[in-house]
């Protein structure tokens, strides 16, 4: 069986403390018990950074890159923009494969997951280590199905750049607006890549504007390209005034000419390229003081006389700040314009050192990942990324350290010498690393196993993959005792189910996928409750009286509040058993069993009998907050999600159409070239089966994507008929 590997990133600044993320299983083919070097599979690999066939050239060169010549990247898009492909590129040019791996042939280095190569799409992220002209690249393929959020989250906690890809034909889509705000939360500088430049109703200047407008982003335009659609042959460098063209006769890419800008042969596409760089150093030296002085001292008269370099080490400067973005573009799939992408990557986003990271890791055992195959090193130097093996119980978003004195003194050291002295407990709290934000899952469904004496195999493999998995949630169902899965769509828990036959070798049976709905109170409601039981010869007496009213603004978790009228005494002494009873209630509401939101809870009386156990305070609070909850008007609440439908001119009406009788609220339709795209709301419950629905009214020409925007209360007559299906009366 394999062991279960960690993914995390080695920092510049010397604390021994280790941030992890959790790598899949099925994303290491090769067993742990006896590491060598990889051996292919299926795929013809060229030899790894430092290899010369099966031998090592330089352990060094491997493990301790200069930490300045190593970048940490990341591939974020929306699903389909072309991410997978532009990484296949990357790694053939870069020397890491000897053939052209393609997503419809199933082939591709970072998918090889079974569910990723049948459907075509990334499902979990794939990290992967080559060299690029004198720089280690440390790279990760991310998925953009909205699904899978979670895997691009836990990702970009351990990256210092990242490429943002775009289809050229759509601009910003639905799913880029997630990753770029997840970039935008970890502070990552990023590049941007316009992919699909040769594709029908590809257009340079709309995927642009898209990225200023949607995602209010100061583009720096540094290529344009030579030709649209199916006349695209190559790109234009701004910068340094030239063209690089493809030669058509070859298959791979690899073969192409740059040649400067002419008068004479060019001139239209001179004067054009000529005006975007001047309009380059003015955006730039808008942004960069240093930059600025250095245009207005030297160069205002003459802007062709500014050097190359000097403009660069602007953009990157205005890069690393984060204020500013470079543009790119190519065609991923016809094998145009990775190169310079690569010379971007290297030249404009960070080094390790150049993040502001508070810690460094270490720990024993080492793996350099390249996908589905890795080598074991002996130690890693900062700013790497690696894998880690046998760490039994550990989570995405773990902090690690070698041990808790080790953890102190690094908490003293980040506060500096003769500082203000905290308590232990508050010194280790405060150099914890920052996790990941887990959303909460919108659809569940009960799992089986084929009999009674494979559950203790099904609680194995569900244990395993919500730990490596955390936006999966596993529960019991206290009444049925049935095991529930709860997931971010109907794909993720498909694929989870698909996992366990294939890993596991578990063929399960999963009841009918069902909405996670919340509840609330609309009123206020008080009650009072009184426990009284004795055990033995001790008598357990307790007294509550709660007021449970809805709150002014949203709340996932129940407010909880005291009178002053209650004794501090007591409540020293029985507040963790109150709050626990008052949580462990609010799990389930009294209409369909969901969990309580915008609730609160004020505690007016509490009276308690000397010697009454913390158990049966906390099961009288229990009791009596259901009691006041049962009293109270109550509503159903149902996720509400954001819909985004692209689709053709010819199919807008039935579309329309369809999602009027799914109660859903258009707010807008835009126009994306020839495409409409439909903005709105709609219940997730009207939305069951909606792929193969749209899929059948536009002959599989629309795209859908969904995200959670909020929970709203259901009307009378749709919350009756939901609670009548629930009893069982319809």
């Amino acid at each position: 069986m394999l062991t279960n590997l960690r993914i995390f990133v080695m920092n510049h600044q010397k604390i021994s403390s280790l941030h992890i993320n959790n790598m899949c299983f099925c994303k290491i083919r090769t067993s742990l018990k006896r590491l060598k070097l990889p051996v292919p599979l299926g795929r013809n690999y060229s030899s790894l950074p430092g290899l010369i066939g099966n031998d090592i050239k330089s352990l060094r060169s491997i493990i301790n890159p200069p930490i300045a010549k190593i970048r940490n990247i990341g591939i974020m898009a929306h699903i389909d923009a072309g991410k997978t492909t532009t990484t296949e590129r990357i790694l053939y040019y870069s020397g890491y494969t000897r053939s052209l791996g393609d997503v419809d042939d199933g082939d591709t280095v970072t998918d090889f997951m079974a569910q990723e190569r049948e459907r075509g799409i990334t499902i979990q992220s794939a990290a992967v280590t080559f060299d690029w002209k004198g720089y280690r690249v440390n790279l990760i393929d991310t998925p953009g199905h909205v699904d899978f959020t979670l895997e691009v989250e836990r990702c970009l906690r351990v990256l210092d750049g990242a490429v943002a890809v775009f289809d050229a034909s759509a601009g910003v889509e639905a799913q880029t607006l997630t990753v770029w705000r997840q970039a935008d939360k970890h502070k990552i500088p990023r590049i941007c890549f316009l992919n699909k430049m040769d594709k029908t109703g590809a257009s340079f200047n709309y995927a642009v504007e898209s990225i200023r407008e949607k995602l209010k982003a100061k583009p720096l335009l540094l290529q344009l390209p030579v030709g649209e659609a199916k006349t695209f042959k190559g790109v234009v460098d701004v910068i340094n005034k030239e063209k690089l063209l493809w030669n058509p006769s070859s298959g791979d890419g690899k073969d192409f000419e740059r040649k400067p800008l002419l008068e004479a042969s060019d001139p239209e596409l001179l004067k054009e390229t000529t005006e975007a760089r001047n309009a380059l150093i003015e955006q730039v030296a808008d942004l960069d003081d240093e930059f600025a002085d250095l245009v207005l001292g030297e160069f205002s008269e003459n802007f062709d006389l500014l050097p190359a370099e000097k403009l660069q080490t602007a953009i990157r400067r205005v890069t690393l700040a984060q204020t500013a973005v470079p543009v790119l573009c190519g065609s991923a799939l016809k094998n145009k314009g990775i190169q310079p992408l690569l010379d971007a990557v290297t030249m404009y986003l960070p080094s390790p050192e150049e993040c502001n990271y508070e810690f460094l890791e270490r720990i024993s055992r080492l793996l350099l990942p390249f996908a589905d195959q890795h080598i074991e090193i002996p130690l890693l130097t900062a700013g790497n990324i690696a894998l880690t093996v046998g760490l039994k119980h550990t989570a995405t978003g773990d902090t690690i350290a070698s041990s808790k004195s080790s953890t102190l003194a690094a908490a003293r050291r980040a506060e500096g010498e003769g500082e203000k002295k905290y308590k232990q407990s508050d010194e280790i709290e405060r150099i914890l690393l920052a996790g990941v934000e887990i959303p909460e899952p919108v659809f569940f469904c009960t799992i089986e196993p084929p009999s009674m004496a494979k559950q203790p195999d099904l609680d194995h493999a569900l244990k395993c993959l919500e730990r490596e998995d955390p936006s999966l949630k596993v529960r019991v169902d206290p009444d049925s005792g049935q095991t529930v899965l709860c997931g971010m769509g109907e794909l993720h828990i498909e694929i989870i189910h698909d996992r366990i036959k294939r890993e596991y070798g578990l063929e399960t049976y999963l009841g009918p996928l069902q909405i996670a709905y919340r509840e609330t109170i609309l009123n206020s409601v008080r009650a009072t409750d009184t426990l009284d039981r004795t055990l033995g010869d001790k008598r357990h007496l307790v007294t509550v009286e709660v007021e449970t009213r809805p709150t002014e603004t949203s709340s996932a978790m129940p407010v909880i509040e005291y009178a002053a009228s209650v004794s501090e005494d007591l409540l020293k002494v029985s507040q963790e058993a109150i709050e626990n009873g008052i949580h462990s209630v609010c799990l389930q509401g009294p209409l369909l069993g969901s969990p309580m939101q915008d609730v609160a809870i004020t505690l007016h009386s509490l009276i308690i009998h000397p010697g009454t156990s913390t158990t049966m305070i906390s099961a009288c609070v229990s009791r009596c907050v259901q009691k006041a909850l049962k009293k109270a008007n109550k509503q159903v609440l149902e996720p509400l999600m954001n819909l985004e439908v692209t689709v053709t001119k010819d199919y807008l009406s039935p579309v329309l159409a369809d999602l009027a009788q799914r109660r859903g609220n258009i707010q807008e339709i835009q126009t994306r070239q020839d495409n409409k795209v439909v903005i709105g709301f709609v219940p997730l419950a009207e939305m069951m089966g909606y792929s193969t629905v749209l899929r059948t009214l536009t002959s599989g020409s629309a795209t859908f994507a969904l995200e959670l925007a909020t929970y709203q209360a259901m009307n009378p007559q749709d919350q009756s008929t939901l609670l009548n299906r629930r009893s069982g009366l319809t």
